[in-house]
């Protein structure tokens, strides 16, 4: 017998799929690792935490484990995304547009001004 429970499961599981897809097209199709990040980043946190969910929603035993990994994609993907990031940056990768405001390097200059 189904319940709403079971169709609540295959939706988020269907939109986890089609974000972790669009992620995954996006990292493809960007032109330079800044927005590569971007796109991976959150189309790949949006997937995994529905997806997560939806299973949550098909097996409700394993509701406890599954939140607490929602909660861990929820912290450690934009985490691990600042520091590619910013390695990055101390690198001087510079990004693919020529057309783009470093309000960073302004920052920093100000930085070591005050030093």
């Amino acid at each position: 017998m189904e319940t709403i429970f079971t169709y609540l499961g295959y939706f988020f599981i269907s939109v986890g799929a089609v974000f972790l897809f669009l992620g995954a097209l996006g990292i493809i199709r960007m032109p330079d690792l800044y927005t590569r990040i971007q796109a991976g980043t959150k189309a790949s946190t949006l997937g995994a935490m529905s997806l997560i969910l939806g299973v949550a929603f098909l097996e409700p035993d394993w509701w406890i484990k599954l939140v607490l990994m929602i909660l861990f994609i929820a912290f450690s993907n934009p985490l691990s995304s600042h520091a590619i990031a910013r390695g990055s940056y101390k690198d001087k990768l510079k990004p693919f547009s020529q057309e783009h405001v470093d309000a960073y390097e302004e920052v920093e200059e100000n930085r070591e001004d005050s030093k």
